[in-house]
């Protein structure tokens, strides 16, 4: 037994006692923990003054080696971890929900910021808006990295992946972390942060630790600090409301309770295989981590006459598992956090008693294998029937643990209505295979969820379950579900950056944010832009080519070719009854082809592959004996780890009137350095 220490300002710290922790399965004392003599506002200023400096110097492709390297890292300890996780009441499986899917957070930020953030210090978001007339003055969004620490105060259900889902994000933003975990598994956290910081894979401050009590931390926050909690809707009300909080304008955000829903279609009977994975799938949000989930199905709606049949289908399959010793491979479901949160779910069960029958379970009595059902923090599932399905109860009780009630419902409107008197949740799903039964169903109660599931037999292979949060998808909701986003792709990344619409002039906005744009400053000289390495290409770059005339031989070859025969290039008498174009035209993808047969330069050279085109449109259709030029611009470019990197050039083709024919962005391949 020690002190769980905590890691602020650059060293490890441990006061002389604290608060005992026990281990949720055997009763025994696992540590004490506590805060004490923690200097907060030091260690947010060591976060802000030594953290923010050094991610803030690296790119968002860099950052996110960093996280990738800390994911790989966790993942060479994942059975130390596992060992550590059984403590908490968690089986194996449990524990690979949490510590894996931590490590895969990490490791799938990393992978989606190299795709889809720029290698640079800022994102610029979108196309410059053009604020005058004469394209002189252009507005354009960037965002940039706030200056403060991204404070966490996570729950004690998913002490690894609760962290890490928060820490990824940030990371990849540029803004140091605090983590404070709940004092009932923190020690868990604590071995996790002690890997990162011994392994040395994060910049010095980019990561800090509190264990215990959060004490004066939010007296300290700052207008560029954030806030963000994993807990209870009263909790994160406390949070919101913090007098310090509100009036600095904390930036905050709040995963919170929520009943959360599974419906059952109407389509699935008794039998049916969508029947059976309802019941699987209501049965393993039951028992997973013992339903100490913030996704967990907490309202099993089903309808009203098939609810005994369901009834009788999960009674059966809960009456096969194994409670006990988590640790023991035998066991499906392991222990609560501790005896205090099953006493939590014993005064919350007795409410919801007064809407609804127990159908399976005893609160006070479960048989354990392997362990004592006193000493640790055992409990039976628990199924619930509803009386009533409009009672207020099971849908604002909300039971942390393994615990859900089954809700009759009539038709999809009534689902739809007994789904919003949640409130708000994180999840839901639907489990069916009637098309316009889950059109409606989730458009219905969608504003009431963060994240919904429709299973059907074609998602059934490969779903990953009800309450699986991905970080590509929001995990989040509105209402009392705490009314924020967490993760969510790079929704995650952006909450941690500051939006700032600039206003400039062209030649400003190129400067500033190192991107061409239109009307900013041209470079042309005798050396064509595609024989020079990344090294020696810049921004605004341009090579001009044309015209080429555009004759019909060339608008029938092409369509002879490709087989385009589309009547707008082939027809004369029906392209003239078309409204756009009054006669025969080109081919849009003709007139892409010959601009490229214009800039591009043919010899072996440091350009290595044209990987795209984006952005295309076509402006001005291009008839027989027109002539077309092209202007082509490097734009953007983006440095990779190896030894090329992304070029985007800004193509703008026009006729021989100067009208605007067409405009899109090429994207090539490019060396960094070239000695042929």
């Amino acid at each position: 037994m020690a002190v769980v220490r905590s890691y602020v300002a650059g060293r490890w710290y441990a006061p002389d006692a604290g608060a005992p922790v026990y281990d949720a399965a055997t009763g025994d004392l696992v540590a004490e923990v506590s805060s004490a003599g923690i200097d907060f506002a030091a260690a947010l200023g060591y976060g802000r003054q030594v953290g923010g400096p050094a991610l803030r110097a690296l790119t968002f492709h860099e950052r996110a080696e960093l996280v990738k390297e800390a994911g790989q890292l966790l993942r060479k300890h994942r059975d130390e971890l596992y060992e550590l996780s059984y403590r908490t009441g968690a089986t194996l499986f449990d524990s690979k929900f949490d510590i894996d899917g931590g490590i895969g957070v990490l490791l799938g930020y990393a992978s989606k910021a190299k795709r889809e953030l720029p290698n640079d210090r800022v994102v610029v978001e979108g196309p410059a808006e053009p604020l005058g007339r004469e394209g002189g003055f252009l507005g354009q969004h960037l965002l940039t990295p706030r200056l403060g620490v991204a404070v966490q105060v996570n729950a004690f259900n998913f002490p690894v992946w609760g962290p890490l889902e928060k820490l990824a994000p940030a990371l990849i933003a540029g803004v140091p972390s605090l983590i404070k975990p709940a004092s009932q598994t923190g020690y868990l956290t604590a071995r996790m942060v002690e890997l990162l910081i011994d392994g040395h894979v994060l910049p010095e401050g980019a990561l800090q630790l509190v264990s215990g009590g959060a004490g004066d931390l939010l007296d300290h926050l700052t207008e560029q600090d954030l806030l963000s909690f994993t807990g209870s809707a009263s909790t994160a009300n406390r949070l919101r409301s913090h007098p310090n909080v509100v009036a600095r304008s904390v930036r905050f955000n709040a995963e919170a309770d929520s009943l959360n829903m599974s419906v059952l279609g109407p389509d699935a009977a008794p039998g049916t295989p969508a029947f059976e994975r309802y019941v699987r799938q209501l049965v393993t949000e039951m028992t997973v981590k013992a339903g100490q989930k913030c996704t967990a199905i907490r309202r099993a709606f089903v309808p009203a006459g098939v609810a005994g049949a369901v009834a009788d289908a999960v009674r059966e399959q809960l009456a096969t598992v194994v409670v006990g010793n988590p640790a023991d491979k035998a066991t499906r479901m392991g222990a609560l956090a501790s005896l205090d949160q099953r006493e939590e779910v014993r005064r919350s069960l007795k409410a919801l008693e007064d809407a609804a029958t127990i159908a399976f379970g005893d609160a006070e009595h479960v048989e354990v294998a392997g362990a004592d059902a006193e000493r640790g923090a055992f409990l039976s599932p628990i199924l619930l029937l509803a009386t009533d399905a409009r009672r207020p109860e099971p849908h604002e009780v909300e039971a942390f643990g393994p615990v859900s009630t089954l809700i009759g419902y009539r038709d999809a409107a009534d689902v739809i209505e007994l789904a919003g008197l949640g409130k708000g949740s994180l999840a839901g799903s639907v489990v069916t295979d009637d098309q316009d039964f889950a059109a409606e169903v989730v458009l219905g109660t969608a504003p009431w969820h963060g994240r919904l599931l429709v299973l059907d037999d074609d998602a059934a292979a490969e779903s990953t379950g009800h309450g699986s949060p991905l970080p590509m998808l929001v995990h989040g909701g509105p209402g009392r579900a705490g009314g924020g986003e967490e993760m969510g792709g790079m929704r995650g990344v952006y909450h941690h950056l500051q939006r700032t619409a600039v206003q400039a002039s062209p030649r400003m906005l190129k400067a500033v944010t190192d991107r061409w744009v239109k009307g900013a400053p041209r470079n042309v000289d005798d050396v064509h832009p595609f024989t020079k390495p990344l090294s020696r290409l810049r921004i605004g770059d341009t090579v001009h080519a044309g015209p080429r005339t555009v004759t019909l031989a060339d608008i029938e070859h092409f369509a002879a070719f490709t087989g385009d025969t589309f009547y707008a290039h082939m027809d004369s008498e029906a392209a003239a009854k078309n409204p756009f174009f009054g006669g025969r035209v080109a081919h849009g993808y003709l007139i892409v082809s010959l601009a490229a047969g214009l800039f591009v330069q043919p010899d072996y050279g440091p350009v290595l592959a044209n990987y795209g085109i984006d952005n295309l449109r076509f402006v001005t259709p291009v008839k027989p004996g027109d002539e077309i030029s092209v202007t082509l611009t490097c734009k953007q470019v983006s440095p990779r780890s190896g030894d090329y990197g992304e070029v985007r050039w800004d193509a703008e083709l026009v006729n021989g009137d100067g009208k605007v024919v067409a405009t899109y962005d090429v994207l090539t391949m490019v060396a960094k350095e070239w000695n042929e």
